[in-house]
């Protein structure tokens, strides 16, 4: 999972926040480079966590929970190695 490459400092936190902001600008993007050699797809990785998912569509979620469920969605998907 995403998060497990911060243990290795394969990726830092400005690598995440710029997954983060590729989805928040473009819901449907579909592959996102990452890091020292990662891709990952927020749309896939936002559709399989519940949360994030659900919150979403919620119209009264603000863009800083947004932003932190999204977050959540990234850090617990699992990239792929390019």
């Amino acid at each position: 999972m995403t998060l497990d490459l911060f243990v290795t400092l394969d990726i830092i936190d400005d690598d995440v926040s710029a997954v983060v902001d590729a989805y928040l600008a473009d819901p449907s993007s579909r592959s996102v480079e990452f890091g020292e050699g990662y891709r990952i797809n927020p749309a896939a990785a936002v559709a399989s966590h519940p949360f994030a998912r659900t919150l979403m569509n919620q119209p009264w979620a603000d863009a800083g929970l947004r932003r932190a469920a999204v977050r959540a969605a990234i850090l617990l998907a699992e990239p792929d190695r390019i």
